[in-house]
């Protein structure tokens, strides 16, 4: 309870600073980095027959963009992607994520569903005026409206979607390379070990909404999760970049 209290006193603390720095947004933003997270959860082709597969291929491309200074999700991309090396989903994959096989079979492949996504960010850059940390080290700048990818652990941009581009031999954009893992970042600020994304949601009085291993609700639960620790005063930055620079 002391908690929740904390929470609106602070909500109201922000209101009020809105108001008075009148479109001031050093000041809105409460002292977070990026204006904007982009959270990203994939899909994958999976067995269930105990081997560890190393040609998982993306099967639900989910984006959501979540506007740090009010918590609304303005944004969504979604496709289903047609797996190629395997295209004949599992039954273990078809219950545990939902994603029928005509789904899959109705949708693109991965290369036209990277161009699709990079239309939709193209989009989102023009009018909400973002750019994207491309690593660790980024300066924030208050001309421009820094904006950073979240996802739940490493996995869907530091293996799975590396993987399968270079497997396929298809270039990957150079802003998927840094991203923030909610994970680690939520077992360092709350300083207890997360079980799982729904167990997550739930230590912080959130109930996970939809379907579980359903890549829109999960992208949707995680940016629910990643608002909650910012009005907890968890301060959001790149855990980990692919770039050679840093």
């Amino acid at each position: 309870m002391a908690t929740k209290k904390l929470a609106r006193q602070l909500g109201l603390i922000r209101k009020k600073s809105v108001a008075l720095a009148n479109g001031n947004l050093g000041r809105s933003k409460s002292k977070q980095l990026f204006d904007y997270l982009i959270v990203i959860d994939f899909e994958s082709t999976c067995w269930n027959d105990g081997k560890r597969h190393q040609s998982q291929e993306i099967i639900e491309f989910p984006a959501v963009l979540l506007n740090t200074s009010t918590g609304e999700i303005e944004s969504e991309f979604h496709a289903y992607v047609q797996p190629q090396e395997h295209p004949i989903l599992s039954e273990f994959c078809m219950e545990l994520t939902g994603i029928k096989q005509a789904q899959v079979d109705e949708g693109v492949p991965l290369r036209i569903c990277l161009s699709q996504f990079c239309k939709w960010i193209q989009k989102i850059q023009q009018q909400k005026k973002i750019i994207f940390a491309t690593g660790i080290s980024d300066p924030p700048n208050s001309e421009v409206k820094l904006c950073a990818f979240v996802t739940w652990s490493d996995w869907d941009l530091g293996v799975c979607l590396e993987y399968e581009c270079k497997r396929k031999q298809l270039i990957k954009p150079t802003f998927l390379n840094s991203w923030i893992d909610l994970r680690v970042t939520y077992k360092i600020f709350y300083r207890r070990k997360p079980k799982g994304l729904s167990g997550a949601l739930q230590e912080v009085g959130i109930e996970f909404l939809g379907r579980e291993h359903s890549g829109l609700d999960d992208s949707r639960n995680t940016a629910l999760l990643a608002w909650k620790m910012i009005r907890d005063g968890c301060l959001m930055k790149i855990t980990r970049s692919l770039n050679k620079d840093n």
